[in-house]
């Protein structure tokens, strides 16, 4: 038997190594390389990356893409039972994306104390007054 470790493709190290791949991505392009994939019952639906500069559009950030792209692949804007893995916690333009569009999960790489709307410098997932809140896994 070989002393390989064993993969495990559901896991949260996997799948943020897929959206570490798409941070590369917006580094190659000359991106803020921040990377997103949205899982649905262990599938990636939807990757994103960074394309603010390439698009000229302040809003081309990698999750609101991810998150467009996966609403498309999953036929609904509602994407109940999806989770996203972002590489960096994510801003509060996304957070209200994440929200509305009704994510079960968000995983996070880097904290952003500044900026962040995931418990950095606010937590709008949680936020008592929403309709809806995210599981928030942070560190990954």
């Amino acid at each position: 038997m070989s002393d390989e470790p064993i993969i495990d493709l559901s896991s949260d190290d996997y799948f943020m190594g897929e959206a570490l791949r798409q941070a590369m991505k917006a580094w190659d392009a000359e991106e803020v390389p921040i990377g997103a994939v949205i899982v649905h019952e262990g599938r990636i639906l939807s990757r994103g990356f960074n394309q603010v500069e390439m698009l000229n559009d302040a809003t081309a950030h990698a999750e609101m893409l991810a998150l467009t792209a996966a609403e498309e692949a999953f036929g609904n804007w509602r994407l109940t039972g999806c989770t996203l893995y972002v590489t960096k916690e994510p801003c509060p333009m996304c957070a209200g994306a994440i929200v509305h569009c009704r994510l079960d999960r968000v995983v996070y790489g880097a904290p952003d104390p500044k900026g962040g709307a995931a418990g950095g410098a606010m937590n709008l997932l949680q936020h008592e007054g929403l309709n809806h809140h995210c599981t928030i896994t942070a560190g990954v």
